[in-house]
């Protein structure tokens, strides 16, 4: 039978009773399946139940078949190796054993005679030159994702789960993984933002604070459904916001009636000319009807009011995050950098460039791409100034901000809104509190420890505390942005820095983010030491 997860009523808290999942009923089989959302929403979490490394509060979680697990990262011991990855350490030394000639008769019979050949075929499937020996600790964050890939290819797993997968892969990997699940025809569950990859999807399951909602078909159909499921609800928060302002003109109506209506009896009363009984009682019936209006009138309101936040709610799950910036005011004909005849590195006898000579005027969009390894980030550290060279010289000449993938513009034992003060000095209270409510830190989420950020969170800040005063600099350099942002996050940042002109050097392997800035030149960078450019 083929794999198949089911999930039903499951809910997960903390040890304080917060629901961090409720109330989740879902099905997968054969087929592709994305999982998006927001940051923070649950989707590792669902992952970590389903893989079973966390047990729910309440519910089921039902699996059939042998599930393939891909984290986020590859955590590794300092003597772990590309076998134990592969989870074939003890067969492997069995194997070893039996070609010495050291293996017993009832070991021989459980010998696998071509787990090298298949160990190697699923490396080299991956694009990954190592030997099954290679320590783990030697290779480098991407290499280490190929490896994490290569090991569930080899694990001929019945159903997919993978979190993130290509966070840390260079094109050429991530080519390798979209070819891998082009072609996959069991089941898997994707936890991603890389809009590319979910375009490969036979369904995409968003999970928001509301639960969890399956759309049939790829990313693009999702948008297309998920663009008219917002014009409904807004067309819902339009239509309850009219009808509590008419309500509202009805109570006040009603009320001033009623009090006309109290002050024409006080007046009757005092002229006198009918018996105080008679009196008595119109003023009891004045008031009854009156006030049975009155209490009409105010239910109808609080129940248009109570539409209007219902609906307002749906908007606040639905309604993708606004980015606006001000102006830098930088002139088209101004060399913003220069780098000439450039050669540098980390160890003079073996650079990392050589030779390399760059320049930006205006505001160019530049992206620098290449395989990991090709010294995309050097690249970076020597326009940040923090790497010198051996030779030739680099030049900023206007004021500029760097997001690497640590944000390390920001101090992590001050808050956001600390942070952006002390960036941007000229700013008050009340500008610091506008930009970053833009970029969704409102109120006292503004006051938060930049340590306790999530990564999502840290570069929403780091781009709200460089980019959301009021003089923005001229130059924006980010490395990897799009890592740990989720898909709203992501679609935002791309709106703001649309908008954005000054100069933006920008490292990413996300082809989709790229486009969507309109890049209008790329560098790539190639591989091996001592990259020599003319």
């Amino acid at each position: 039978m083929p794999a198949s997860i089911a999930l039903s009523n499951l809910r997960l808290s903390t040890p304080d009773g917060r629901a961090l999942l409720s109330g989740i009923d879902l099905a997968f089989g054969p087929g592709r399946t994305g999982l998006i959302g927001r940051n923070g929403v649950g989707k590792s979490t669902l992952v970590a139940l389903i893989a079973g490394t966390l047990a729910p509060s309440s519910g089921s979680i039902s699996v059939s078949g042998r599930l393939g697990i891909f984290k986020q990262s590859v955590q590794v011991g300092p003597e772990e190796t590309i076998t134990d990855l592969f989870g074939v350490s003890d067969a492997l030394a069995l194997l070893q054993r039996a070609y010495e000639g050291n293996a017993t008769l009832e070991e021989l019979a459980d010998v696998d005679w071509q787990l090298e050949a298949r160990m190697e075929a699923a490396l080299a499937k991956i694009g990954l030159d190592v030997g099954p020996q290679t320590p783990l600790h030697k290779l480098s964050g991407g290499q280490r994702t190929r490896a994490g890939l290569a090991a569930l290819h080899f694990s001929e797993a019945d159903f997919l789960l993978m979190d993130e997968p290509t966070n840390n892969l260079d094109r050429g990997g991530r080519l390798t993984l979209y070819d891998m699940l082009a072609n996959w025809r069991r089941g898997a569950l994707v936890v991603s933002h890389d809009r590319e990859l979910l375009e490969l999807m036979d369904e995409i399951v968003e999970l928001t604070s509301l639960g969890a909602t399956r759309y049939g078909g790829n990313w693009s159909v999702y948008r297309e459904r998920k663009a008219l499921e917002l014009a409904s609800v807004q067309h819902d928060l339009d239509h309850a916001e009219k009808q509590a302002s008419e309500v509202a003109r009805a109570t006040q109506v009603a009320q001033e009636r009623k009090a006309r209506r109290d002050g024409n009896g006080r007046r009757q009363a005092l002229k006198g000319g009918a018996p105080r009984i008679v009196l008595g009682g119109l003023k009891s019936r004045s008031e009854n009807s009156g006030g049975a209006q009155v209490r009409l009138a105010s239910d109808r309101q609080s129940q248009a009011l109570e539409a209007v936040a219902t609906a307002r709610g749906r908007i606040e799950v639905l309604q993708p995050m606004a980015v606006t910036l001000p102006p830098t005011g930088l002139s088209p004909s101004k060399t913003v950098l220069m780098l000439d005849s450039v050669s540098a590195g980390y160890a003079p006898d073996r650079p990392v460039f050589t030779n390399l000579s760059l320049s930006v005027t205006g505001p160019e969009r530049v992206a620098v791409t290449g395989p990991n390894g090709s010294g995309k980030t050097t690249l970076l550290e020597l326009i940040a100034g923090r790497l010198r060279p051996f030779s030739g010289s680099v030049q900023v000449t206007t004021e500029f901000a760097m997001l690497d993938q640590r944000v390390s513009m920001l101090d992590p034992l001050a808050s956001i809104r600390d942070n952006f003060r002390r960036i941007n000095p000229l700013d008050d209270e009340n500008a610091c509190r506008a930009a970053l409510a833009r970029f969704k830190f409102r109120a006292d989420a503004a006051l938060q420890m930049v340590s306790e950020l999530s990564g999502g969170e840290l570069l929403r800040a780091g781009m709200g505390c460089a980019l959301g005063g009021t003089a923005p600099p001229p130059l924006l350099v980010l490395d990897e942005p799009t890592n740990h942002l989720d898909l709203e996050a992501i679609e935002a940042i791309e709106a703001g820095l649309r908008a954005y002109d000054g100069a933006l050097i920008v490292v990413s392997h996300d082809e989709a983010f790229l486009t969507a800035l309109d890049i209008s030149r790329r560098i790539e960078l190639p591989s091996g030491e001592g990259r020599f450019f003319r």
